[in-house]
């Protein structure tokens, strides 16, 4: 992509009734303006509230808000080309149920309030294999405990990737400081894989089973 559409992008972003982008000295301060208000300031009703965690273009926010419109969902992720695209397309679509959150993951707990969440799904993120990208691992100890934090006692986390590594690092992580739900390391060639693992397909998950790859699912509570 151009750096001209990245600007372009950048400035519809700011326009975008959907996208909001917090000044990092309110998020740091704690004093982000719809902590605890997400339902009565932004959505407007007292639906659940379901996260998708480094959504990118926001296919599975997309995807799951239009197949449950009882349910509000926020897409948060770093990168703000790629997340306009996703508002684009629920302003088009006219999802008056979804939101574009755009912050680092290590922030979170500074825009939601105690158990405000109520669902968080984490699909295909980097993996970040090398030990020393540790710290960017979206199921990292003490980023569960930060998403323990905001969701609701009980609430349910999925995990979609097609990394082995991740598959197994996440469920050996859970295993100490949560409950593991259920979990497969091939949920298109299961017969019992759960249909919310597998009735919404990502562009790229798509190319992933194109090529026999698997896809893995783990759906965990803390």
């Amino acid at each position: 992509m151009g750096s001209k559409n990245k600007l372009k992008r950048f400035k519809e972003n700011e326009i975008f009734p959907n996208v909001i982008q917090p000044k990092l000295s309110d998020v740091q301060k704690d004093s982000f303006f719809l902590k605890g208000k997400w339902r009565s300031d932004f959505f407007k009703n007292n639906q659940p509230i379901v996260l998708e965690l480094g959504c990118g273009k926001g296919e599975y926010t997309l995807h799951l808000a239009e197949q449950n419109p009882n349910r509000n969902y926020i897409g948060i992720d770093i990168k703000g080309a790629r997340l306009w695209r996703g508002a684009k397309t629920a302003l088009e679509k006219g999802l008056k149920n979804t939101a574009f959150l755009r912050i680092q993951i290590e922030l979170i707990a500074s825009c939601f309030s105690e158990a405000e969440i109520d669902e968080i799904w984490i699909t295909f993120p980097d993996p970040q294999i090398k030990y020393k990208r540790t710290k960017h691992r979206l199921t990292r100890p003490d980023l569960l405990l930060s998403y323990k934090n905001i969701i609701i006692p009980g609430g349910s986390f999925h995990l979609k990737t097609d990394s082995e590594f991740l598959f197994g690092y996440t469920l050996a992580t859970v295993a100490q400081i949560g409950k593991i739900k259920y979990a497969h390391h091939d949920i298109y060639n299961n017969s019992d894989a759960p249909e919310e693992a597998t009735a919404i397909q990502t562009f790229y998950e798509q190319q992933y089973l194109d090529k026999n790859k698997a896809i893995t699912y783990i759906k965990f509570n803390l």
